[in-house]
């Protein structure tokens, strides 16, 4: 459980029936709590904001064609389109009141914030939600709700948004500027998880881009960083790690972490039984047609491992479902930077991968909530981009879950983000927010 004396509030939302509610508490302070309702034609409104700015693909696009739109004119491509998409979701998913309450809040040191949101909302970037200066006009609103209800049921509302430029509507502070933002572990999951024994400062374990059987390395399932070499920016960053301490497996250069053959689920079995310290987990994950069927893809083969997961060709994943059946051990802090592995809440029980994790004995596991573009992908269609974006968001969140305890470890990817927040304001295009936004942490509450 994360432990801290600072001022702790918990936003929820649940779908019921048509409308989705949200609450804002302030822990311990009953009386400090507003409530709001979030109508169906506004929610869809919000997440037609949110699905035209993933790289994740839209109906009959293809995972290349959702790159590019993301890429070239999505809400991640400028500053100001950015910021946009965050005035829009913070007008829409927080009330007037809940933005009073979160402004209250503000500390030194800086509060905290649970999010659990409903099953629709799972993949909003909370963090980026931008303090509006002004909203909408009320009837207008009221209006522009009602033509959205059809006979055909409702559709995402056309919302009248004020004229003017946009810094005129939003000074720009972001949630994540008031609060350290933290993703509420279900109440069922971290009441049902096993007892870790396992000390954080012991090796860590560091599953870097495994070989799955069968994918070339240029296919769906390929290579995530890349040829390994010495000098790219994850080499360098593990190279200095092994210069302070011993990591899993036992390798005698960096280069030899990364595309292993080796790294199936009973290799994984027999390493946790060696008690890591944490676990860095990039490559790829799925999310199947339900949360237990959400999976993670090892080196394991189809023809020799058994498992819950229909083979791809001669690989058979990792699912949620496998590794809650194997009771593993897992340690207490998790990285897992691999396509929308925090996308727990977006099925009606969340029992995905993180749930995974938790039940096995983490205490924080920091994901993403959409596909990270690979470098190769980001340097394709974005001019002038860094060398290895995909890189730099893994060393930064490896060395954030590398502080003294988990709180501070969840805290340290917030403060990464945030400094990555003001470089994007100050007009560094390499401080991609298609990256760093896409980044939550798990906490058990």
């Amino acid at each position: 459980m994360v432990v801290t004396d600072r001022p702790t509030l918990v936003l929820r939302f649940a779908d019921v029936g048509i409308a989705t509610y949200a609450s804002l508490r302030v822990v311990g302070q009953p009386e400090r709590t507003v409530t709001w309702v979030v109508e169906e034609t506004i929610l869809l409104a919000a997440l037609e904001e949110i699905a035209a700015a993933l790289p994740d693909p839209r109906d009959a696009e293809t995972a290349v064609d959702a790159l590019q739109r993301a890429l070239s004119d999505g809400a991640f491509t400028t500053s100001g389109a950015e910021l946009t998409l965050a005035y829009r979701l913070g007008v829409l998913l927080i009330s007037a009141a809940g933005w009073d309450l979160l402004q209250e809040c503000v500390h030194d040191p800086r509060a905290v914030l649970f999010v659990a949101p409903s099953a629709r909302l799972g993949r909003v970037p909370w963090g980026l939600l931008a303090l509006p200066a002004v909203r909408p006009e009320v009837v207008a609103m009221l209006t522009a709700r009602q033509e959205a209800i059809t006979p055909d049921g409702p559709q995402p509302a056309v919302i009248p948004w004020p004229d003017g430029e946009i810094g005129a509507l939003t000074e720009g502070f972001r949630l994540l500027e008031f609060v350290d933002v933290l993703m509420a572990v279900p109440a069922n999951i971290a009441h049902s998880r096993r007892v870790n024994t396992a000390r954080p400062e012991a090796d860590p374990l560091l599953i870097l881009d495994p070989r799955v059987p069968g994918q070339r390395p240029d296919s769906a399932l390929g290579s995530v960083l890349g040829r390994p070499a010495p000098d790219t920016v994850l080499a360098r960053h593990y190279a200095d790690l092994m210069h302070r301490r011993k990591v899993l497996p036992r390798v005698d250069t960096p280069t030899e972490l990364f595309r292993r053959t080796d790294t199936d689920r009973h290799w994984l079995a027999e390493v946790l039984a060696e008690r890591p310290g944490r676990l860095v987990y990039v490559g790829h994950a799925s999310t199947g047609d339900g949360a237990e069927r959400a999976a993670l893809h090892l080196a394991c083969r189809a023809s020799s491992t058994q498992g819950y997961s229909d083979p791809v060709g001669d690989h058979r994943p990792l699912t949620a479902a496998d590794l809650m059946s194997a009771q593993l051990p897992i340690p207490t802090r998790v990285a897992l930077l691999a396509c929308a592995s925090g996308g727990d809440y977006r099925f009606d029980e969340a029992t995905g991968i993180v749930a995974a994790m938790v039940l096995g004995g983490a205490e924080l596991v920091t994901a993403t909530l959409w596909s990270l573009p690979t470098s190769a992908g980001y340097r394709r269609f974005v001019s002038g981009a860094p060398a290895d974006p995909m890189g730099t968001v893994i060393a930064a969140v490896d060395a954030a879950h590398q502080a003294d305890t988990d709180f501070e470890a969840a805290c340290a990817v917030n403060r990464w983000q945030r400094a990555q927040l003001r470089s994007w304001r100050d007009g560094d295009e390499s401080a991609a927010p298609v990256y760093w936004a896409a980044l939550v942490s798990f906490a058990v509450l």
